[in-house]
């Protein structure tokens, strides 16, 4: 999977909105101004790439027992993200777009009633 087809994916997804929040570096997603993924696109460009996603706890410590590429989110509270490094080729594309759908959920579901029903 390349950058643009994880950025639009996302962008796909209800009331997704993209920006550059923190520097011209990382590229951030959020569902109605909650993020639920984020990329450097530096590490992109360098051949490193890697995504950003939230995760339930349980699952994220199961992913990162069954796949070297995903690891404790870097720079994120670690027991509820996960960084998914695409490079080794380990997880396949349709396996990326579930975890990306994962922490979209994950997002969506923490969220007031009055939120999520901006999202029917």
């Amino acid at each position: 999977m390349n950058i643009e087809q994880i950025r639009n994916y996302c962008l796909s997804k209800k009331k997704v909105t993209e920006s550059f929040p923190f520097d011209e570096d990382v590229l951030v997603f959020k569902v109605l101004n909650k993020m639920f993924a984020l990329m450097s696109l530096k590490t992109w460009e360098e051949g490193n790439p890697y995504i950003n996603l939230k995760c339930n706890p349980d699952y994220a410590l199961e992913l990162r027992e069954e796949f070297e590429c995903i690891r404790p989110g870097f720079h994120m509270n670690k027991k509820l993200w996960n960084s998914v490094y695409i490079y080794k080729g380990e997880i396949p594309p349709k396996f990326i777009l579930e975890l990306i759908d994962h922490s979209y959920d994950m997002v969506v579901k923490s969220m007031p009633k009055k939120l999520r029903s901006q999202l029917i």
